[in-house]
């Protein structure tokens, strides 16, 4: 096997410290979300501190006043009781914070409304808002390895393609290019996936 090119291992640490970035992305710990009620700038302060690592860019916020008061507008997030958020409030933004950058408003609403409607708020359930958080929680913490090792073989297959191309710079493209393909067609899949879900869900309902 020839020799990796200098370009090539500067491609592969760039791109190994994208995929390791991936495990400082976390989800919100259940016992850290405050049980007690919270104004405005103390949900987005809450959201900035925690959820930083998920930010594009160091200016990106979180979540802002201006997509809370949509969301609520929107019927997507039940109103403040007295401008004041609840902790099922908190975990309902959390979860909103990751769906937003996956699906449409319109597909939140649809999941989020039956959500509210037999769960939040009503302590006659066996089950609430704060312990269904719990629950996915758990189970999220333990996707994260294999989600991370699926990444990472993608990215060793990216580099295994295109192995005919001599020029340096262009196979550090291409491979680079074959990467964000596969990642890319992944999320294509499992969005589509998604969607149908959603649209099954409220044909069963």
């Amino acid at each position: 096997m020839a020799a990796k090119s200098d370009k090539q291992l500067e491609t592969e640490e760039s791109l190994m410290g994208l995929i390791n970035k991936m495990k400082e992305i976390d989800y919100i710990d259940p016992e850290i979300i405050p049980d007690i009620e919270l104004y405005m700038d103390q949900v987005t302060t809450f959201m900035d501190l925690h959820l930083g690592a998920c930010r594009r860019t160091s200016e990106e916020k979180v979540l802002t006043k201006t997509m809370i008061n949509n969301y609520t507008k929107n019927d997507v997030l039940p109103p403040p009781i007295k401008k004041k958020y609840s902790k099922d409030h908190m975990c309902l933004l959390i979860l909103l914070y990751y769906f937003k950058n996956v699906l449409s408003i319109d597909d939140i609403q649809k999941i989020f409304h039956p959500l509210k409607e037999m769960f939040y708020d009503d302590k006659s359930k066996s089950i609430s808002i704060d312990e269904i958080y719990a629950q996915i929680f758990t189970m999220e913490k333990k996707m994260t390895d294999k989600l991370t090792k699926d990444v990472l073989r993608r990215f060793q297959t990216s580099q295994e393609m295109f192995c005919d191309v001599k020029d340096d710079d262009e196979k550090d493209y291409l491979s680079r290019f074959a990467f964000i393909c596969l990642l890319s067609f992944d999320a294509y899949l499992k969005k589509q996936m998604v969607e149908r879900l959603i649209d099954d869900t409220l044909a069963d309902m």
